[in-house]
């Protein structure tokens, strides 16, 4: 990233930063837009690390999205210390920031538990099948968990401590931007050369002495802790974690195509097509909310067909022209 791109990135974040400030910014339709673009994007970073970078299609992100959202809404409405902190400061509580790195953590073991049998035995599409197969089993036992996840229903948090949108979009924009400030770290160390080494050419890597499994499951990992963290996000903002919201597969399958059109395996692509996809889909569904999805539907098609390699390429193609 050139340092012209750089200062133009922190005064957009900058920009957004301040602007809950404004006079009704709070209760426009476009916070609440900027809210939902940042938790999309960070959820497409979570894709784009294992897939994008690492070359290993995951289709389980919303597993660990629900994963990290249950871990919140269990903390924050059990009877034990985070229960009883939550009942009696919950201002100070709102937004933990351990319940959230919990959430995450979570679904972190639980990446690591099932990439484990499956980075090591399966590759390509057998591995993205076992991923589905993973988020399907995970909803499954959250359903039937009983009173500790709450079964059909879910659980409910308490929402006495909402008071007003800012926080939620604070951290979202926080978190996009952490997430892709230490993604770009990442990549610029040995590990991230490694993890390309292992996507581009996985025996070539192993043969020069990289363990691929180590990296394969470390970056599998590593997607889910950002899910995981989205996941609690949503809790916050939500109040009620079902087995049908949270483990739906529009958390995997969105957070997918936005990468997808705003360029697999770059570091700015996630956010672009956050952006571009999210405006689609919103505004469909505001202008033909009865042929909402056919709109969405061929706006990927189009962006596939003419776009195969993300927008970020585009403007690349075109400075370069």
């Amino acid at each position: 990233m050139s340092r012209a791109s750089r200062w133009i990135a922190i005064v957009v974040v900058a920009v957004l930063a301040l602007l809950p400030f404004l006079p009704g910014a709070v209760d426009a339709y476009y916070f609440s837009f900027l809210f939902f673009v940042s938790l999309y994007a960070v959820m497409a970073q979570s894709w784009n690390l294992v897939a994008g970078y690492g070359g290993q299609i995951s289709l389980g992100s919303h597993a660990f999205f629900g994963l990290g959202a249950y871990t919140t809404a269990i903390l924050w409405s059990g009877n034990h210390l985070w229960g009883s902190l939550y009942d009696s400061h919950p201002n100070i509580y709102y937004f933990d920031p351990v319940t959230m790195l919990l959430g995450g953590f979570v679904a972190a073991l639980a990446a690591v538990l099932i990439g484990l049998p499956l980075l090591s035995k399966l590759h390509g599409d057998y591995f993205a099948l076992g991923t589905l197969g993973f988020g399907e089993i995970v909803k499954v036992i959250f359903v039937n968990g009983g009173d500790f996840t709450g079964g059909a229903f879910g659980i409910v948090a308490p929402a006495s401590s909402f008071d007003t949108l800012r926080p939620h979009y604070w951290v979202g924009l926080g978190l996009m931007v952490a997430t892709a400030l230490a993604i770009h770290a990442l990549m610029r160390s040995r590990y991230g050369l490694a993890l390309i080494a292992v996507r581009d050419d996985e025996m070539a890597a192993s043969a020069n002495g990289i363990d691929t499994l180590k990296v394969k499951v470390a970056a599998f990992a590593g997607s889910a802790f950002i899910a995981g963290v989205a996941g609690s996000l949503y809790t916050f903002y939500i109040f009620h974690v079902g087995p049908d919201s949270v483990f739906d597969l529009d958390w995997m399958l969105l957070p997918l195509m936005m990468t997808v059109v705003g360029g697999t395996g770059t570091l700015l692509g996630p956010i672009l097509g956050a952006l571009v996809m999210y405006a689609v889909f919103d505004l469909a569904r505001i202008v033909v909310p009865d042929y909402h999805p056919v709109i969405s539907g061929l706006t990927i098609i189009l962006a596939m067909l003419f776009l195969p390699k993300g927008l970020m390429r585009v403007g690349k193609r075109l400075k370069t022209a």
